[in-house]
């Protein structure tokens, strides 16, 4: 009978332990803009594959907020209510998403922004890349491809979202160094590659013969208007074609040489935003992501800067294999 007292006790012990362990381990909650296109697949799949979640340091619980402000407000009452820790948070509205943040603030709770960016004075840090100049980098390659003279298409992601808005400013920068262009068409396609091709193939019939270049701010949209040209049995190589990320369609394409794309390092963004995140709730944590030795001129500093700038990477003919090889 003693034995068996001393078992149950140990085992008490034990399950109290488990569930002192399971209650001290931060909870941190990711609001993602929407989960429907790659990027953002890879974006989520990358805070799964961070050591502190693979150790079980951490529960990390991603939100899809289904492109729409209204759900990512709720999500974030939801989190509150919840008690989660700190929350990441990438939202679809870069004004609409200053609600969501307040509420979390006031209820004591940081919040990291990553990837878009929100316009609130309550945001702890933000790690993401500068969409200027990526704007004006993709921009420019299609100016560049057609000698600065013609004219051009730009598809645009969802209005109100900070890359829509800051790729716009870096595409009329661009547009801007070339007077002679046109801009015959300039629409939303909220990030969609079946909304950019109906719109390429509304464009390709109002102007047969005339599109010599189509900017599209995500490759997604891109990759949309070369449907739409296939479709319409035209040359595709004939035209100059850009876009913003590096999904892997995107990386096929420029292997093919059909469209130029800007590799958007997600998973960095996502695991930097990561370790902040863990750094408020756990002042002595120190960042277990490898992608502070991957970018030397994103130092750490021990979590304190208010921006981290995740560095562009062009995709090219010399570098693709490699990168195709990293989604396999």
């Amino acid at each position: 009978m003693t034995n068996r007292i001393m078992t149950l006790t140990v085992a008490a012990t034990l399950l109290a332990s488990t569930a002192a362990m399971a209650q001290d381990k931060p909870k941190i909650g990711a609001a993602v803009y929407g989960l429907n296109a790659e990027f953002m697949q890879i974006w989520a799949a990358a805070l799964e594959q961070h050591p502190a979640v693979k150790q079980g340091l951490v529960e990390v619980t991603v939100f899809d907020g289904r492109y729409d402000a209204l759900v990512q407000q709720e999500q974030f009452e939801t989190m509150v209510t919840q008690g989660f820790d700190a929350i990441i948070f990438v939202p679809i509205d870069i004004e609409a998403g200053a609600a969501a943040v307040k509420v979390a603030s006031d209820a004591g709770i940081p919040v990291f922004g990553s990837n878009t960016r929100v316009n609130s004075d309550l945001l702890s840090a933000y790690v993401g890349s500068d969409d200027v100049q990526s704007g004006y980098m993709e921009a420019k390659y299609v100016l560049d491809k057609i000698g600065c003279k013609g004219n051009v298409v730009v598809i645009e992601g969802p209005i109100g979202q900070s890359a829509q808005i800051q790729r716009l400013e870096g595409n009329m920068k661009a547009l801007a160094e070339c007077p002679d262009v046109k801009v015959l068409e300039d629409q939303t396609a909220n990030w969609s590659r079946a909304e950019a091709q109906t719109l390429m193939e509304n464009w390709l019939t109002a102007h047969p013969g005339e599109i010599n270049g189509v900017i599209g701010q995500n490759d997604e949209m891109a990759l949309g208007a070369i449907e739409a040209i296939k479709a319409a049995d035209l040359d595709v190589k004939s035209f100059a074609i850009a876009g913003i990320d590096g999904v892997t369609d995107a990386l096929l394409a420029v292997k093919a040489d059909q469209m130029a794309s800007i590799l958007q390092d997600g998973a960095a963004q996502a695991q930097g935003a990561l370790d902040l995140a863990i750094k408020a709730v756990d002042p002595t944590y120190e960042p277990m992501s490898e992608i502070w030795k991957t970018y030397a001129d994103m130092p750490w500093n021990n979590g304190a800067d208010k921006e981290y700038s995740v560095p562009w990477t062009p995709v090219t003919l010399e570098n693709v294999d490699a990168l195709l090889a990293l989604r396999q």
